[in-house]
């Protein structure tokens, strides 16, 4: 028996490829949910871009035959676009879209088949099931975040492994298989105190992390998942590096102070671009007076109290009252840039620094975008609290930061590290971990 899915307007919107992503099965869209992507068509964001491909995509299946009668699909499957139905039978008011699209998904229950009503609205999947509608999220990107890589791991061996290790620099482990870039802790057998901290190569051997890595712009690591996120940032082959951990651990700070020492003191990247979502916390402010830079410099603002410490660790001497004066010079120099994502689709961007803060904000589909905007020789930092996240359709395991640390664990060019401890006060600490 085939089933029938019936598909939320914020799911495509989510991914529009969602349309095309239920093999062998009857996927149900109902004209609320049409209604509703011709009113975010005009958005000029990603919600808006997703709105258009999905209408584009449809247009183009329109030709394979009427899509109220059903269309087939590449994947074996079938479209249909159904009428709206009034969901006051099933108790619903019937002036709110979400209500309509569960109306159709109750009819087509009441006519006897299996339907499936996916959302990603928690709100929407409870009236749903109140109604005995089997529902569900949409899971196509989502990880086990319970299960996630965390990039570190603890290795007991022998002591002879231990004596190999410090005798050859590097040692190969038989009964193991470690990820590019893990970090490993290696823990002898015969004493718990004797342990080195090593970081795995691509072919499995293991090595101990590299002494010009120790600092950055004049800054040290307070812990060890600092020293493994410094060991990342400012090694050149790994070129793109995901920091995941809650507030205070350093994400930000350490990823800028990367940046600075790459780009400033060694020359390396030709100019540092910075960028976060723009994502408010709690209710919103409205609209923001002033030109671009003006807006953006209120959403940067976590940015500059990152930069105005770093710039005091500056070698340079600057006093406090200039320091927001350098940060001025080295954006009219164009050694630093910060953008807004929306303006980062259609770019390519070679030789720079590229940090982007509170990615877990970001779906895996914007992720995808601002990755593949890298040019030649350009390093990529995302950075981001999987437990603070502000938008309305993502968790713990669908946002694009967790994402992509999963589905690119096994490659070269990527590093992953897990912080855990704040580092940026005993308040900010003791708020982390009892708040």
């Amino acid at each position: 028996m085939r089933k029938y899915f019936v598909l939320d307007t914020n799911v495509i919107l989510h991914d529009p490829s969602a349309i095309e992503s239920f093999a062998d099965n009857i996927v149900v869209l109902p004209m609320a949910v049409i209604e509703e992507l011709d009113r975010f068509k005009t958005q000029n964001n990603e919600l808006g871009r997703n709105a258009r491909w999905a209408i584009r995509r449809l247009d183009i299946l329109r030709l394979r035959g009427r899509l109220g009668e059903g269309v087939p699909l590449d994947n074996g499957g079938e479209l249909r676009i159904t009428h709206n139905r009034s969901p006051q039978a099933a108790g619903l008011h019937d002036d709110v879209p979400d209500n309509r699209i569960i109306g159709a998904a109750h009819l087509l229950a009441q006519e006897g088949h299996r339907v499936i009503f996916v959302s990603k609205d928690i709100h929407a999947r409870i009236k749903a099931d109140a109604l005995g509608i089997e529902v569900m999220d949409f899971e196509k990107q989502k990880v086990n975040f319970d299960e996630l890589f965390s990039g570190f791991r603890e290795w007991l061996v022998p002591p002879e492994t231990m004596d190999a290790f410090e005798a050859n620099r590097s040692v190969r482990l038989s009964d193991a298989m470690f990820f590019p870039n893990e970090f490993v802790l290696l823990r002898s057998e015969e004493g718990a105190h004797r342990t080195v901290l090593v970081r795995a190569g691509a072919d499995g051997t293991l090595r101990p992390l590299r002494p010009e890595s120790d600092s950055a712009w004049h800054v040290k690591p307070r812990n060890r998942e600092q020293r493994m996120a410094l060991e990342l940032l400012l090694d050149d082959s790994v070129a793109l590096v995901t920091l995941m951990g809650p507030a205070g651990t350093g994400k930000t700070l350490l990823a800028l102070a990367a940046a600075l020492e790459k780009s400033i003191n060694q020359k390396r990247y030709d100019r540092m671009l910075v960028s976060r979502p723009i994502m408010p916390f709690g209710r919103d402010i409205g609209y923001l007076p002033g030109d671009k830079e003006e807006k953006l410099a209120n959403w940067m603002l976590p940015i500059f109290d990152n930069l105005t410490y770093l710039m005091l660790k500056s070698p340079n001497g600057d006093h406090r009252h200039s320091l927001r004066e350098k940060i001025e010079r080295l954006q009219r120099e164009q050694v630093l840039e910060m953008e807004a994502l929306t303006y980062i689709r259609g770019r390519s961007i070679p030789r720079q620094y590229v940090i982007v803060d509170e990615a877990q904000n970001l779906t895996p589909h914007e992720i995808k975008t601002i990755v593949s905007r890298a040019g030649e020789g350009t390093k990529m930092v995302l950075t981001g609290d999987p437990y603070q996240i502000d938008n309305p359709y993502l968790d713990s395991s669908s946002n694009g930061l967790a994402y992509a640390v999963e589905r690119m664990k096994k490659e070269a060019v990527h590093g992953h590290v897990t912080l855990v401890k704040s580092e940026r006060s005993a308040l900010a600490a003791l708020a982390a971990d009892l708040l």
